[in-house]
């Protein structure tokens, strides 16, 4: 039993490699090499555990980590959407759920049916666990987007008020992290 345990979790550590092969709009900071979906994952784990201390409400750091860690995998199936895509929406959880369950529903049971779980509480994002792991995902496009003057906002010829809608999550998550995010789409959006 404990041998088909083992099993199951390997076959599901080699599936997630393929998170690193998902390309997303974003670049890295002051690079034009496209981010990957481990790289995004990695980086908001980290940011979590750095920014922790300004979310609005006290938080379960851990459940946000695996939240960050695991959010992304569905692209796996369903691919990655740009936030600021016009032809498809951003809330494709049909499409992803249905990804959740196959990927996820690799590994043992418990832990299938855990990670489904956890990967629901964020797309709800009710939960301050989610609402801060959510400020993590959006903020980190932000800090990119600043660091490559402009982007993908400038590639995509995003609106500043469309950058401000898609962002402001953040501040559900984190109001410090929000107040310094629109300081620095103000200036972004000033030297595009």
């Amino acid at each position: 039993m404990r041998m088909n345990t083992l099993l199951q979790q390997i076959q599901f550590i080699k599936e997630i490699d393929k998170l690193k092969y998902i390309q997303r709009k974003t670049k890295l900071f002051n690079s034009d090499k496209h981010e990957n979906d481990a790289e995004h994952s990695w980086h908001l784990a980290m940011m979590a555990l750095i920014l922790v201390e300004h979310s609005n409400e006290e938080i379960n750091l851990f459940k946000v980590l695996k939240m960050v860690l695991i959010h992304d995998i569905v692209e796996i199936d369903s691919g990655d959407i740009f936030i600021f895509d016009t032809t498809k929406n951003h809330n494709n959880t049909e499409e992803e759920l249905k990804a959740a369950k196959r990927i996820f529903g690799m590994l043992p049971e418990a832990q299938a049916k855990e990670f489904i779980d956890i990967w629901l509480e964020f797309e709800r994002g009710e939960t301050n666990e989610a609402k801060f792991a959510k400020a993590m995902d959006r903020f980190e496009p932000i800090l990119q987007n600043v660091s490559n003057k402009g982007g993908t906002w400038k590639e995509y010829n995003v609106a500043k008020e469309k950058v401000i809608e898609k962002t402001k999550p953040v501040i559900l998550g984190s109001k410090a992290i929000w107040d310094y995010s629109l300081e620095e789409i103000e200036m972004s959006f000033e030297k595009i």
